[in-house]
């Protein structure tokens, strides 16, 4: 098994490349490709100079792993992070790694960048890669909460009553 690390890039499987570009690559995991030859950084230069872009998001999924070993604790959370990358993107930085031992099991979390990797300096933005707008929550509870929930303020007389005669007894003499 390889050592995965920091700035370790993935690739899916049939990606479009450069002609010229020779990229070494070892299967990973189900669509995934590790890249051996090269991190992130030295991919994205090597794609610039032939006129092709190199696009990272800024932030992308978290997982978190479990193995007897770290290498198997990473592996775990990755193939869990990368089963949650778009469909859209097809690449991955291996952005973080925070790892955890416990006495019996390693535990990792893993974040990974989705990346772009496409033909041309200019990104092309797609339906589908823009956010949509988040609706806000409303502030209040509904006008009719009240039947929503006809319980709820029935509890507080209770728990108040409850305070002050457990703080009276706390304040007796014994």
């Amino acid at each position: 098994m390889r050592t995965i690390a920091k700035s370790h890039i993935l690739l899916r499987d049939r990606i479009e490349l450069p002609d010229d570009l020779r990229l070494s690559t070892e299967e990973f995991c189900e669509n995934w490709n590790f890249v051996r030859s090269t991190n992130a950084l030295r991919l994205g230069e090597r794609l610039i100079l032939r006129g092709w872009s190199f696009a990272r998001i800024a932030s992308g999924p978290m997982r978190n792993g479990v193995g007897d070993t770290l290498q198997e604790a990473i592996v775990s959370g990755l193939k869990l992070a990368l089963h949650h990358v778009g469909t859209r993107f097809n690449a991955a930085e291996i952005e973080h790694i925070e790892l955890t031992q416990y006495p019996w099991f390693f535990l990792a979390k893993v974040r990974v960048l989705p990346c772009i990797i496409q033909k041309g300096v200019a990104l092309s933005v797609t339906e589908a890669s823009i956010p949509s707008p988040v609706a806000r929550r409303p502030r209040r509870l509904p006008l009719n909460s009240a039947a929503l929930y006809p319980d709820f303020g029935l509890a507080m007389p209770m728990l108040k009553e409850m305070l002050i005669t457990s703080r009276s007894a706390q304040t007796m003499p014994q």
